[in-house]
C-alpha cells in the first residue's frame, strides 16, 4: 500500500506595520521564531535593516511611513505585498497629545491622531482586500485609554477613540478577527524622550504602584499579541498588559 504524502501547513504571512523597534520587532521577532514569513514597515531604512538582521528568519522589510496614505497605497500592491496576509499587526505610534489638560496644545493633540489613530484606520483599510478569509487583525493601543492618570486625557482620547471600534470591527469584518493589545508602561524607545535618569526615575514610582512591581518588556507584550492573533476563537476583545497597573489595590 502506498503512503500518502505528508500534509504540509502553509506559512503564514505577517505584516507587523511599525516593525523596526520596541513592541513591534520583539512581535515579529516571536511569529519568526515559529516559523512564519514577516514582513516588517518602519520610516528609518537603516532601523529596518537592523531589526530585520535582529529578527531573523523569513523576515523582509519595506520602507514606509505610515502617515503617508501614498507609502500605505505603495505598500499594499500586488508588486509590493507578494502574499496574503495571515496576520496583520498595526504598532505604528507618535509621542504627541500628552500632557496637563489646561496646557495642552490642541493642534499637538491633533498631531498625536494623525500619527496614531489615522494611520491604524488607513492600513486597516488598505488591507481588507489582502487580507485572508480569516485573518487576525491586531491593533495596539495603550492602556490610558482607560485610566485616569493626570496629563494623559489626550492619549486617552486617541487609544479610546481606537479601542472603541474594536467590538463593530470584530462583527463588521467577520469571519477576520480584530483584537487590540492594550499596553501599560513598557520599557522601549518610546521613552527615549524622556532624560535617562528622569525615566529611571519614573519606571521606579510606577513600578512601585504596580502590582508585579516592575514596568512591561516589549516581549510580554509580544505574547500577548501572538495569543491573540493565533487563537481562531477570540475576536472583538481589547487585553490589557498592565502588570496590573489598571487593578484597584486598594492602597
Amino acid at each position: 500500500m502506498a503512503s500518502s504524502a505528508p500534509s504540509t501547513t502553509p506559512t503564514p504571512h505577517v505584516v507587523v506595520m511599525g516593525g523596526s523597534s520596541g513592541i513591534g520587532e520583539a512581535t515579529a521577532a516571536l511569529f519568526a521564531a515559529d516559523g512564519a514569513a514577516v514582513t516588517i514597515t518602519g520610516r528609518d531604512r537603516a532601523k529596518l535593516d537592523e531589526a530585520a538582521a535582529r529578527i531573523g528568519g523569513k523576515t523582509t522589510t519595506h520602507r514606509m511611513d505610515a502617515t503617508d496614505q501614498g507609502d500605505i497605497d505603495a505598500f499594499f500592491t500586488p508588486l509590493s505585498l507578494t502574499a496574503p496576509i495571515d496576520h496583520l499587526v498595526v504598532a505604528v505610534s507618535g509621542a504627541a497629545g500628552s500632557g496637563p489638560f489646561a496646557e495642552l496644545d490642541l493642534d499637538d493633540l491633533a498631531h498625536g491622531f494623525d500619527a496614531k489613530f489615522w494611520p491604524h484606520l488607513r492600513i486597516l483599510k488598505a488591507a481588507l482586500p489582502h487580507l485572508t478569509e480569516r485573518a487576525s487583525v491586531t491593533l495596539i493601543t495603550a492602556a490610558s485609554a482607560r485610566a485616569a492618570f493626570p496629563g494623559t486625557s489626550g492619549l486617552a482620547a486617541i487609544n479610546g477613540a481606537l479601542e472603541a471600534m474594536i467590538p463593530p470591527l470584530a462583527v463588521e469584518l467577520a469571519p477576520r478577527r480584530v483584537n487590540a493589545v492594550s499596553p501599560g508602561v513598557i520599557d522601549t524607545p518610546w521613552w527615549s524622550r524622556v532624560p535617562e535618569e528622569q525615566r529611571k526615575e519614573l519606571f521606579a514610582g510606577l513600578a512601585a504602584t504596580t502590582p508585579v512591581n516592575r514596568v512591561g518588556r516589549p516581549e510580554e507584550v509580544a505574547q500577548a499579541i501572538n495569543s491573540l492573533a493565533t487563537n481562531g476563537f477570540i475576536t472583538g476583545v481589547v487585553l490589557d498588559c498592565t502588570g496590573g497597573a489598571n487593578l484597584p489595590t486598594g492602597r
